[in-house]
């Protein structure tokens, strides 16, 4: 299972949220792209972007401080946050991202992820299934929906998305645990690629997470506070 650093990007500064919460925000640095490079100087394979003020207005705001990043690491980028169309999908991949994630499209607009598909293939593609009490959320977690959690998965998997970004809001950014149930009911759904996220605050929890079979986790707050060694989480799951 890989582990991938979070780098939730607000002001085109490196923050983290508590719950989703736009006014419980803690910023972490000035410089996403120095932040960048010290996980990917640990080891990270991978980058998880998020443009929160994207996700909440949108648009994506923050397009100039990833293709900063794009450029200066060699890893994959994984961008999600007010990507809403296929314009700005297609700036997303131009700026240098290799993955788009999309959690408001999915629900709304499942031409969109279609189109998606067939232009860039299943590999690009991420559906983000942000979930509290097992319904989905909008506009970066501010709206609620009547969609369950597992039909979003079940449509998505159906329309041929491979993977999906799960993360239960309640838990995320709070440093308690993950939605360990809620990663294995979608896990067991069929045949997807599942990325965990939210309350994970140990290495305990990354085994656990790999144990039920997730492709991949996500990792924010903890390794800002020091709570996980993304170093040693590596080399201990990877």
């Amino acid at each position: 299972m890989e582990v991938i650093p979070a780098i939730d990007l607000r002001g085109g500064k490196c923050v983290r949220l508590y719950q989703g919460d736009y006014a419980r925000e803690t910023v972490y640095s000035d410089d996403p792209l120095d932040t960048a490079m010290r996980w990917v100087d640990m080891g990270a394979s991978k980058l998880h972007i998020v443009d929160l003020d994207g996700a909440r207005d949108g648009m994506p705001a923050n397009l100039n401080a990833v293709e900063r990043i794009a450029t200066a690491v060699e890893v994959p980028l994984h961008l999600g946050g007010g990507i809403r169309d296929m314009g700005t999908a297609r700036a997303a991949i131009d700026a240098g991202v290799n993955r788009v994630m999309l959690g408001t499209a999915a629900v709304e607009d499942a031409e969109l992820i279609r189109s998606l598909l067939n232009e860039f293939g299943a590999e690009s593609v991420i559906v983000s299934v942000d979930a509290k009490d097992g319904t989905v959320a909008l506009r970066g977690w501010t709206e609620g929906s009547d969609t369950l959690a597992t039909d979003l998965v079940a449509d998505m998997a159906a329309q041929g998305v491979l993977r999906f970004l799960y993360t239960d809001i309640s838990r995320d950014g709070t440093l308690t645990e993950p939605n360990f149930d809620g990663v294995s009911a979608l896990v067991n759904q069929g045949d997807i690629r599942l990325i965990a996220a939210g309350g994970i605050s140990s290495v305990a929890h990354l085994e656990r997470l790999a144990e039920i079979g997730a492709e991949a986790a996500v990792v924010g707050r903890a390794i800002y506070t020091g709570d996980i060694d993304l170093r040693e989480a590596i080399e201990t799951i990877g």
